[in-house]
């Protein structure tokens, strides 16, 4: 069956620049762990770690497509690291405050994106 929806967002993904998939990304993350946030508080286990695997997963991805030759890109792998770790965390225990740690941190990274192609000069090291 045809959906208007999911042929838009193919299309928007198909046609968007590296810096505007690197702000989907985070946006997805961003989503994933406020779903996740929602099923612990509803005693959904499955639906919580269904949420934070696509959340990990999307941290994972912004990491491996880090450029290393740029010297910020080591700095922001141990961000990833970081922020997986966490999701992880949050996952085994459905801790919520670490859950919100996460997310707080990607929103950071998010906003900072969002200032950066503002001004027209994406860092290289993230769009690779």
């Amino acid at each position: 069956m045809y959906n208007p929806y999911q042929q838009y967002q193919n299309n928007s993904v198909m046609t968007a620049s590296p810096a505007e998939l690197t702000l989907m990304l985070y946006n997805g993350a961003i989503k994933f762990c406020n779903l996740a946030g929602e099923a612990i508080k509803n005693k959904n286990i499955a639906e919580s770690h269904k949420n934070i695997m696509k959340a990990q997963n999307i941290i994972q991805e912004l990491r491996i497509t880090l450029d290393h030759k740029y010297p910020i890109s080591d700095e922001m792998e141990r961000l990833y690291i970081y922020i997986y770790d966490v999701l992880v965390q949050a996952n085994i225990a459905k801790d919520l405050a670490k859950l919100e740690e996460a997310t707080n941190m990607i929103r950071e990274f998010r906003d900072t994106w969002t200032k950066v192609m503002k001004t027209g000069r994406t860092p290289a090291a993230a769009t690779r």
